[in-house]
Parts: structure tokens; sequence; C-alpha cells
């Protein structure tokens, strides 16, 4: 089993950053991809980005150049720092990991984190 605890969420006026984390706890030595999904109400969960053990990143078109995925040298702790932040990225944001022969952004999730508000509001 894997835990998953996020923060760092928060309010921040549009323009703005904010950098969340995730730590993994548990059978890390199994997590072969980490990532960042979010979801609004009523919405279906969307990936934001992932990065997998070997360093590969993957980001969905609408934060690409304005969010970074990146983690610790030990893999049990990933971030996602997000620049420029419009209205459009309030959500919650859900960390998640895969195992096995699960991988992101092909999925499917093994594990997910309890989830953190991001509100972008003036």
């Amino acid at each position: 089993q894997v835990q998953l605890v996020e923060s760092g969420g928060g309010l921040v006026q549009p323009g703005g950053s904010l950098r969340l984390s995730c730590a993994a706890s548990g059978s890390i030595f199994s997590i072969n991809a980490m990532g960042w999904y979010r979801q609004a109400p009523g919405k279906q969960r969307e990936l934001v980005a992932g990065i997998t053990s070997g360093g590969t990143t993957y980001y969905s078109n609408s934060v690409k150049g304005r969010f970074t995925i990146s983690n610790t040298n030990a893999k049990n702790t990933v971030f996602l720092q997000m620049n420029s932040l419009k209205p459009e990225d309030t959500d919650v944001y859900y960390c998640a990991a895969t195992t096995g022969s699960r991988t992101i952004p092909t999925g499917p999730i093994n594990f997910w984190g309890q989830g953190t508000q991001v509100t972008v509001s003036s």
C-alpha cells in the first residue's frame, strides 16, 4: 500500500503562483510514476502533469509552459509548481501514483491522495 498526502493548496490571485507537494509513504519502492490530476464539481477528473521514475514528464496542453512537475532524488515526493495561474485552474488537485505495469498518463491509477483545493480569484 501507498499513502499520498498533499499540501500547498490555497487562494491566489490571477497571475500568481502556488507550489503543491505530495509525500508518499508505505511501499514507495513499488511506485513507477506519480502525477497530479484535478477535478471540478460535476466534471471528470483530468490529468494535469505526470512524472515517471525515469524522469519522463507529461503535461496537459492547458498547463504546458505554466506548470512544472518535479520529484526528489528519493522519488517519494512530487511537486507541482504552478505559475501564471488563471481562474480556470481553480479545482481540487489530487496526487496520484501508479505501480506495477500501470503508469501515467495511461493509467489506471493505483493510489490517490485526499485532494487539496486551489482557488484562483481576485
